[in-house]
């Protein structure tokens, strides 16, 4: 039960500070620096230079909206997932108006599209790794996934250009092309947020020396290997490939290991996104049942 509490307490830790970093964004940088973005978001920023409601205040009714048209559509487990995004966001973004935070106008608003887009990219992610949904402009997706089973990256897309292309009524050309550059920064922030502290990087060793390899791997770098029976193509010799997967930074010390073994291994070297089991996501167990926490 303790840990069950412990676990929620600090996803709830990433949704706050996720949405935390989504507000300073808009608050410090967004605002103040007059750039356009897409999602709700953009449409709060388009009715508040065009009508002056204020971001929090149709934030908070744009999300509220849409989170009870989603819980009715998509069921229970998409209301528990979402609600906490739905709620936190504005009132995150009400505190800071009524704080007085002000904005950082900056000389170059490229700057601020990189800041912009690196806070929200970063929160985002925060938010996704912690099992929740932002909500917003996802929604009216996922209903129409379920619905009429249309592609939710598409969606999202197409309402993205829609919102930009109303935000153009009352900007530049340069606003027009920041506001492309804002949405392209944060998501590439967000896909490296969501690999982050998951991505090692596979390493499949093929050489006549495979048992002393696959010794050394296991006492100099300690870390688990698998042996796969193979035949090789040309000579059509039968012998064990060494597998293993390590972090980026072990590559070079098994490099080296495996070339004094060896020079003439052959090495395959990739990196994989996510790793899962003993050893990665579960403690590494040694003989004798002794448990070591993964590094």
């Amino acid at each position: 039960m303790q840990k069950k509490w412990k676990s929620a307490a600090g996803k709830l830790a990433m949704i706050v500070l996720g949405n935390l970093l989504y507000a300073l964004a808009v608050t410090v940088f967004i605002v103040p620096n007059q750039l356009i973005t897409g999602g709700t978001t953009g449409l709060a920023l388009f009715f508040n230079r065009t009508a002056g409601i204020p971001i929090s205040a149709f934030v908070s009714v744009f999300n509220i909206t849409m989170f009870l048209l989603g819980a009715w559509v998509l069921g229970k487990q998409f209301a528990v997932t979402t609600v906490m995004s739905t709620v936190i966001y504005p009132l995150l973004l009400g505190i800071l108006e009524r704080a007085g935070v002000t904005g950082i106008v900056m000389e170059e608003r490229l700057v601020a599209v990189l800041y912009a887009g690196c806070l929200i990219g970063a929160g985002i992610g925060i938010v996704m790794r912690a099992g929740a949904s932002t909500g917003g402009m996802d929604i009216p997706a996922l209903i129409l996934k379920k619905v009429k089973n249309v592609n939710v990256s598409m969606t999202i897309y197409l309402c993205d250009c829609v919102i930009l292309g109303l935000q153009m009524m009352n900007s530049d050309a340069h606003a027009i092309l920041y506001g492309i550059l804002l949405i392209a920064v944060y998501t590439l922030v967000l896909d490296k947020a969501l690999m982050l502290g998951g991505a090692r990087m596979q390493v499949k060793v093929i050489s006549r020396e495979y048992a002393a390899i696959n010794r050394l791997l296991a006492e100099r770098v300690d870390c688990g290997t698998s042996l796969i029976h193979m035949e090789t193509g040309y000579l059509h010799k039968e012998q064990d490939m060494v597998l293993a997967v390590i972090s980026s930074r072990d590559l070079p010390k098994v490099n080296q290991l495996v070339l004094d073994a060896d020079p003439e291994a052959f090495m395959i070297i990739s990196q994989i996104n996510e790793v899962r089991g003993r050893g990665f996501t579960l403690n590494k167990v040694y003989r004798g049942g002794e448990q070591k926490d993964m590094v």
